[in-house]
């Protein structure tokens, strides 16, 4: 008998049907890789199973018995434990305290801090999570604090562990330590539910995969069927002969120098490299490696203790974003929620944002001409909206993201700095916005790619910089490029420090 039965669910908000008589079963002791796009009901299944939405149709089964969930404490009850995509804790209390939030161990009256942390130790130590339980979460990366989530989850006695884009904002090492802990949840008679844009993963990990397209059943791949071809096809309805676009080798003259830059958080670090017009240059590493404090110094966020950045000649003022832009330097940032858009703003609000000199006269907005420009930039971005006026909140992740590239990239950027582009985008957008990056290398445009999924970085790169402790391990030319050689980087030190 099956752990879990969903028959014929159905859900609609309003006039939108999210859910259409989906079928899905799961056994004790099996991954299920969950695939789709965003918008394909995924989510929508799943908050179904945590008990933050009811469905409208379907029965629910859980060891044979039909059952209810009306809450989350409902969903803990039956044994659901669900990781969130969006974080969900509180950054003014420690680790040990979001871990057990609710079910804290108590004496005299008072919650037992000792028992408390001593409780966290073996959850970090399984995650590889190697912290003290004491330490407040403002004080952690947006991995770190991913990796306090699964802990979360995994403190309950749960018979089901779904996991929603877990790995999305963790390393490459740090994705393999999760993924090796599955497998040992997994013999231990744990189901899990897998939901992941990185098709990689779900082909290492997953016993089956199940498709969700528009809302209903699109398939459904057995042990051995599970491969990238057939999952994206079952996706996105169609063939993706060629997931990352074609870019041609570059020759040209540097756009970017950055010599001997260090950050406030590695003041000992030393950065060397430079980027060539129409160039796109990877930069893997580690989480803590120091990747998006460059980007932040290159921009201006971060004030950097030493070092020199040139743009065509020119020498940036360190740690003024304003001389930055002036230079034509801008960020695409990691958290496109916190930092790259305003989310009560509308769509045109938010692309306009950085252009409003363009729309203005004399001491007004041109709204009619903005509309306009902004509609064209939505149609050539790709950015699924049926107008500029609904609020930015209102879309999913990936065109949240595209309105963030929008933003900048309509700017004519002399150089372009990309931190973790297509974090948590399904793989019909990401295709849209690999072909914006590489028309905007083609431009002339120098770009600099973050990114943890070590495909993308293979794919899309001309070379690719390692980073270890806020310096350069070194730069990998395309004819060098492996996984094996950007780990041997990413975790010793080469002689190779400081080519470019």
């Amino acid at each position: 008998m099956p752990l879990l039965q969903l028959s014929k669910i159905s859900k609609s908000f309003g006039v939108v049907q999210a859910l259409s008589k989906v079928d899905f079963e799961i056994s004790a002791g099996e991954i299920i890789g969950l695939i789709g796009e965003n918008g394909a009901g995924k989510s929508t299944l799943m908050n179904i199973l945590g008990g933050v939405h009811q469905p409208n149709a379907g029965e629910v089964r859980i060891e044979g018995e039909s059952v209810s969930i009306n809450g989350a404490k409902a969903a803990e009850r039956l044994g659901i434990s669900f990781v969130h995509q969006e974080l969900n804790l509180l950054d003014n209390i420690d680790i040990a305290g979001n871990i057990f939030l609710g079910r804290e161990p108590k004496r005299f009256g008072c919650i037992d801090q000792t028992s408390l942390h001593n409780m966290a130790l073996p959850l970090l130590e399984d995650l590889g999570l190697h912290l003290n339980p004491r330490t407040s979460v403002s004080r952690l990366t947006n991995g770190q604090q991913q990796l306090v989530e699964i802990a979360k989850a995994l403190s309950i006695d749960a018979k089901l562990l779904i996991l929603d884009e877990p790995t999305s904002s963790l390393s490459i090492q740090e994705a393999d330590t999760l993924l090796s802990l599955m497998t040992k949840l997994k013999n231990q008679g744990m189901a899990i539910i897998f939901i992941s844009h990185r098709l990689s993963e779900v082909e290492a990990i997953a016993d089956r995969v199940v498709a969700l397209r528009d809302g209903e059943n699109a398939g459904e791949l057995g042990p051995n069927e599970i491969q990238r071809d057939p999952m994206i096809s079952m996706m996105i309805g169609r063939d993706l002969s060629e997931v990352y676009p074609e870019s041609k080798p570059v020759d040209s003259e540097p756009v970017l120098t950055v010599e001997n830059l260090s950050t406030q958080r590695w003041p000992h670090g030393n950065a060397n490299f430079e980027i060539r017009a129409g160039e796109i240059l990877g930069v893997a590493g580690l989480v803590g490696a120091g990747r998006s404090e460059l980007a932040q110094a290159l921009f201006g966020v971060d004030s950097s203790p030493s070092g020199r950045i040139t743009v065509e000649g020119k020498i940036l003022d360190r740690g003024k974003v304003s001389d930055a832009i002036a230079h034509g330097v801008f960020l695409a940032p990691e958290d496109r929620k916190a930092s790259g858009l305003i989310l009560e703003m509308t769509i045109r609000e938010n692309m306009t944002l950085n252009s409003l000199h363009r729309f203005s006269r004399r001491t007004r907005i041109d709204f009619k001409s903005e509309r306009t420009q902004t509609g064209e930039w939505l149609r050539e971005f790709g950015v699924k909206a049926p107008n500029v006026e609904l609020p930015v909140s209102s879309l999913s992740g990936g065109n949240q993201q595209k309105v963030v590239l929008a933003k900048w990239m309509t700017l004519a950027p002399k150089v372009m700095i990309f931190d973790e582009p297509t974090r948590g985008i399904d793989m019909g957008a990401r295709q849209e916005i690999y072909q914006a990056i590489v028309r905007l290398a083609e431009t002339g445009c120098a770009v600099l790619m973050i990114s943890s999924d070590m495909e993308e970085l293979l794919g899309m790169s001309h070379r690719i910089a390692v980073m270890r402790e806020g310096s350069l391990s070194g730069i990998l030319e395309r004819s060098e490029f492996s996984e094996k050689a950007i780990m041997t980087l990413a975790v010793h030190q080469s002689e190779a420090v400081g080519n470019s």
